[in-house]
């Protein structure tokens, strides 16, 4: 604000200035032009570089460059600096002229839809949105509802938040994703994992070349038969075909599929395939499928002993039965003399 106000008080005076020139003799303005030319002829010999110009002259030098042939007059920038700010002065007046969006909801409706949230701490925008619409007739967009739902803190919300959705139903969860790896003849393999979000343990994993919505269906259905699952989460891939997941349900299980372009939603997935590209994909090639699914089947036997409680680059610690200091070990080496 105080930029703004700054703006216009130069603009200001150089509107004054231009008033005051504009009644000098045209003897004395020739006069002044060729003194102010001679000094820039000397600014320009000794090499000054000048300060860096603030909005209030940028704005000044557009609206004066519209009085004069200022293409020959100009030193201190380029004429393409100048168009440039002509463009970003036409751009803010139609910005500020142009009102962007819908108009607001009269404030009689404001205010009901807040006294309704307060009222009603258990209620979410589409239970208030459905009462506006079915006894007053009114139809009010849930979004639109939610935007002036002014919640006093501590109050509880209406709906639930996905992570108190994961936390509370953690070991009825069982989330699925696939990562790709490449072996040394440059085949692509996928690899589908399902991780169980209670216990964080590998339930299932699967490599083939070529994947489809019948191949995955049947890993799905050997992973869930062995459990208690009511929720599956995955992303949004074109693999999960719509009949794959009506399939899902009639296992019982709720599909949840994850937002557009949102690996969050399925960080618990997606965090086990980072480790298992750290600790075991990247530190050797495959040579074949077969290969493949030998490494991953060690490696998953590896995870899902529970013995590590801490890693880090590869290596883990574990407690010994009959000991209280934990023994530093590193995957795949037994003894110090295979150093």
């Amino acid at each position: 604000m105080i930029a703004f106000a700054r703006i216009v008080l130069l603009l200001f005076a150089d509107v004054v200035g231009v008033a005051v020139l504009s009644i000098w003799p045209r003897r004395s303005l020739e006069a002044e032009k060729l003194v102010l030319h001679r000094q820039l002829a000397l600014f320009n010999e000794r090499g000054v570089k000048p300060r860096r110009i603030d909005a209030a002259t940028r704005a000044s030098l557009a609206l004066l460059s519209r009085l004069c042939d200022w293409l020959s007059r100009l030193i201190v920038v380029h004429p393409e600096t100048v168009l440039r700010w002509h463009r970003a002065g036409w751009r803010l007046f139609w910005h500020c002229k142009s009102r962007s969006g819908r108009l607001p909801i009269p404030l009689e409706l404001r205010q009901l839809i807040r006294r309704m949230a307060t009222e009603n701490p258990l209620w979410g925008e589409e239970r208030i949105a459905n009462e506006l619409l079915l006894k007053l007739g009114l139809w009010v967009s849930p979004r639109t509802v939610r935007k002036y739902m002014k919640r006093p803190p501590g109050r509880p919300r209406g709906d639930q938040r996905w992570s108190t959705f994961l936390r509370n139903h953690a070991k009825a969860i069982v989330a699925c994703d696939l990562l790709v790896a490449v072996t040394a003849t440059f085949r692509l393999f996928y690899v589908l994992v399902l991780i169980e979000h209670g216990s964080r343990r590998l339930l299932h994993f699967n490599v083939t070349q070529y994947p489809s919505a019948e191949w995955t269906l049947q890993q799905l259905r050997e992973a869930l038969s062995h459990g208690d699952f009511r929720y599956l989460i995955h992303d949004r891939d074109s693999i999960f075909a719509r009949n794959l997941d009506a399939s899902i349900k009639n296992l019982g299980v709720t599909v949840l599929r994850s937002p557009p372009h949102s690996p969050k939603a399925n960080a618990i997935c997606e965090r086990v395939i980072g480790t298992m590209r750290r600790e075991c994909l990247d530190w050797l090639i495959p040579l074949s499928e077969s290969h493949l699914r030998s490494i991953l089947k060690s490696w998953v036997g590896h995870y899902n002993t529970g013995a590590r409680t801490w890693h880090s680059g590869g290596a883990y610690l574990t407690l010994h039965q009959g000991s209280c200091s934990p023994r530093l070990n590193y995957p795949g080496i037994r003894s110090a003399s295979a150093l």
